[in-house]
């Protein structure tokens, strides 16, 4: 009995219950979309119905009071109801019988339900519908309550009889003042709960009672203005829609975790008016606190029904002491200057869907008998083996008897691949936590597995992590999704054409998918020239770059240098941000700031991460050795703290390119087909690298962890439809600007031309010396310029003498101790 109960376990594993199959998920979809329209039918149906029984409610009222069944089979009785006899009644039930003219929002119910069965966005099904039914018995009762006088005269009672005996109960227990009051305290409550700009107005009208004279909140005792920055806090707080697309992009296989999930995207469908921003503006001290109801912010809840409904939500804080007395009290939001910033959506991506193989129960028990033939051979028993599907390679866990040696096992591997027939056997002994042997076995028709699948699937969508990254699936056919933030720097190395390039694809794109510009920036270096190019396009959204360099894909190897050596004083600079903010990562910084605890006049600001990818990091270790791989590591011991990351890739993974000094910093190792296994040892400290079959197989490195995956393809059409979609978009004035780095001759890179001063630099001069103080900040907010101008500014006054050089979150000290010498200065110029 035992026997046989396992077996139908085991063939239950290997089937597929009919709910899941397509073709019945299909039939799913038309009986909802049939549905959906029938109920529409129905609500235009009564819409009618209710329409025409307010134009022939006095003439239909003495056929309508028999019975409904009578009035149906009596052919002699007619009405004068456009839609008949059983609309007239409908009418008459829902109009007169119950809740009077409140009725009519039963026909937005309708048509909001069958919406929704048609899979029509529709935000917060059951909220709507409790709100709509709470609407539909107050107003049933307001009219009842009117119009109560009148009700024996009427043909049509405009709040049902519902809304007319309730309201006449309420006069009888606290009269009709009472009656009247509590209905308006209803309506009130209704409102300020439902809506928050009507709260805020009633709040809004009492500041101002406070203030007649027209002072607004936050002014000082002096009656001195706060001056205000480059954006205004009064514009009222957009209403996002939420889309959800659903799309089923995952395989049946046996043992395997599957997902149908959704991916959710935000759509902004307003033009945006304002000007393009710089996000690392500093607008904390000075803004006009006039309307303080208008500047809310957004907070996306998920409910039950699968839908996001964004809610606006508005808090409100005490006004802080000293330099911050005048700031908004509002969290900042570093997204604000890029609010209609749409996120890439899943349609931009190929779909693969139909190039799905299934793996037939044929080759399954052909390779399992094999094994256990093989095994036989070599007086090897097995006592049990299982199989686990995946998108390349199957996975036949077997269990040995007693007494076996699992090194004999393992020594195997070349006869296994020989009876098989088959590239790439690789032989897991034992697998860590299962306490069996794992063979892993291409499948004759490997799968492509597109990132469109793995960016819709549960697994990203509901990640909370800071930098996620989703490579592909596992084996056993689950999504990869790892945060580069604990990685926290990869080395990526694998042959030519085995599937590298689109690795780094998948990473970037995994990010671009996630993220705001305002919170990620890359630094490319591509020495090919081609590899990376794509991503130009997107240079004022998403890229970094030294000053003055023109392109923003960095190739040339001197760019190269002063790069990376401007990456690490961009390092040392947050440091020591985050050593007077006294936070440990930044993360804490700028969760501080985001809650107006760090004082942008002290130097700070929103940090955004900075990702550093190197393309053929071979050839810049061959043309510049240690100048390359002296900075890179530094970057790699000590940015984590700071959110700065490295991907470095390689098709030459010799030990005079992956250095000990880079081992040593790159924890995390992506590992694509290399030809030997001295090459695998050097990527990964053990073979495996070397028995993949290439064309996105890889084996993913975290500490002692090893797993298998199948890279997800993303090829160049897909990175350049996510390319332009970005690129369409509003973007900052420039790209992200790195420290300048001054080499070993003293000169700079991207070198101060004084014949090519700013149109502001004579004016911040006078600003500078008459506050005797150097910020640039100050420079940023008197002026209502990006941050980037003011720091070229204060680069300028740097080097014309007027200020001295930075002292990291100090403010700079001024030269120069009046105005007449200042404007000696100028005239020299």
């Amino acid at each position: 009995m035992a026997e046989k109960n396992k077996k139908t376990k085991q063939r239950k594993s290997k089937t597929v219950s009919k709910s899941e199959t397509p073709e019945h998920k299909i039939k799913i979809e038309k009986f909802r979309f049939v549905a959906g329209i029938a109920v529409m039918v129905i609500a235009v149906y009564l819409l009618f119905a209710f329409g025409s029984f307010l134009l022939n409610a006095e003439a239909d009222q003495s056929k309508l009071q028999i019975d409904w069944l009578k009035l149906i089979k009596d052919p002699s009785i007619n009405v004068n109801n456009i839609t008949g006899k059983t609309g007239a009644w409908l009418a008459d039930v829902f109009i007169n019988r119950w809740f009077g003219l409140a009725s009519f929002l039963f026909i937005y119910l309708l048509f909001t339900y069958g919406a929704k069965f048609i899979n029509r966005p529709v935000k917060s099904l059951l909220s709507k519908t409790i709100k709509t039914l709470i609407i539909i018995i107050w107003l049933s009762v307001t009219l009842g309550f009117i119009f109560q006088h009148k009700y024996p005269e009427l043909h049509l009672y405009p709040g049902g009889s519902y809304g007319y005996h309730i309201s006449v109960w309420l006069n009888s227990l606290v009269g009709k003042i009472g009656t009247f009051f509590i209905l308006l305290l209803i309506l009130v409550s209704y409102l300020v709960i439902r809506f928050d700009s009507f709260f805020l107005l009633f709040k809004s009208n009492k500041d101002k009672k406070q203030n007649p004279e027209g002072d607004f909140i936050g002014e000082t005792k002096n009656n001195k203005k706060p001056e205000t920055s480059g954006f205004s806090l009064s514009e009222e707080a957009e209403n996002f829609k939420h889309k959800l697309s659903e799309e089923d992009n995952d395989s049946i296989f046996i043992n395997e975790n599957e997902d149908h999930e959704g991916y959710s995207t935000n759509e902004d469908n307003e033009n945006s008016a304002s000007s393009i921003r710089s996000n690392y503006s500093d607008h904390i001290n000075d803004k006009n606190r006039e309307e303080i109801d208008k500047n809310t912010s957004t907070k996306t809840i998920a409910n039950e029904d699968g839908n996001d409904d964004l809610e606006l939500t508005v808090e409100i804080k005490e006004e802080q002491t000293g330099d911050y007395e005048n700031q908004p009290q509002d969290d900042y939001d570093p997204t604000l200057d890029l609010s209609h910033y749409e996120y890439p959506g899943l349609e931009l991506l190929e779909d693969y869907s139909h190039l799905k193989l299934e793996v037939s129960n044929e080759e399954l028990n052909e390779n399992k008998n094999r094994i256990v033939e093989t095994l036989k051979n070599f007086k090897i028993e097995i006592l049990k083996i299982k199989a686990t599907i995946g998108p390349t390679v199957t996975l036949y866990e077997i269990v040995p008897a007693q007494g076996v040696r699992i090194s004999k096992i393992k020594n195997l591997e070349d006869d296994i691949a020989l009876s098989l027939a088959a590239l790439g056997i690789r032989i897991i002994a034992p697998i860590p936590g299962r306490g069996t042997i794992g063979i892993e076995v291409p499948n004759r028709n490997p799968q492509v597995v597109s990132m469109r699948s793995i960016l819709a699937s549960k697994k990203f969508q509901e990640t909370t992590a800071e930098l996620p990254i989703a490579m592909g699936r596992t084996i056993s056919n689950e999504t990869f999704v790892f945060d580069l933030t604990k990685m926290p720097h990869i080395l990526v190395a694998g042959a030519t054409g085995q599937g590298k390039s689109v690795g780094l694809n998948a990473i970037i794109t995994s990010i671009l998918y996630k993220k705001h510009p305002s919170q990620v920036k890359f630094v490319f270096v591509d020495p090919k020239k081609v590899e990376l190019n794509l991503y130009s396009t997107i240079e004022n959204h998403f890229l970094a770059k030294i000053p003055d360099s023109e392109e923003p894909i960095i190739t040339d190897v001197e760019k190269v240098k002063a790069t990376l050596n401007s990456v690490g004083i961009e390092m040392d600079n947050r440091y020591d941000l985050l050593k007077t903010a006294h936070a440990r990562n930044l993360k804490e910084y700028n969760k501080k700031f985001i809650e107006r605890k760090l004082n942008p006049e002290k130097g700070h600001r929103f940090l955004p991460y900075i990702v550093v990818v190197v393309d053929e990091f071979a050839d810049l270790i061959m043309t510049a050795g240690k100048e390359i791989e002296l900075p890179i590591a530094r970057i790699a011991q000590l940015a984590r703290a700071v959110g700065i990351h490295m991907i470095i890739a390689t098709q030459r993974p010799s030990a005079n390119i992956i250095t000990g000094i880079i081992k040593a910093n790159f924890p995390s190792r992506i590992a694509f087909k290399v030809a030997s296994m001295v090459d695998s040892r050097t990527i990964l400290d053990q073979s495996g690298a070397n028995q993949l079959i290439g064309k996105g197989d890889m084996l993913f490195a975290s500490g002692s962890e090893l797993v298998r995956l199948q890279c997800a393809l993303v090829d160049t059409p897909e990175v350049e439809n996510v390319c332009e979609h970005i690129a369409a978009q509003q973007a900052y004035p420039t790209a992200y600007l790195l420290p300048e780095y001054v080499g070993e001759d003293g000169e700079s890179p991207g070198a101060v031309d004084l014949n090519n001063r700013d149109e502001y630099f004579d004016d911040a001069a006078r600003l500078v010396v008459l506050n005797q103080q150097g910020s640039t900040s100050m420079i940023q907010r008197k002026f209502s310029i990006g941050y980037n101008r003011a720091g070229r500014i204060m680069d300028q006054l740097e080097a014309a003498g007027i200020v001295g050089p930075s002292e990291g979150s100090k403010t700079r000290k001024v030269l120069l101790q009046d105005e007449y010498s200042l404007e000696q200065l100028l005239n020299t110029l």
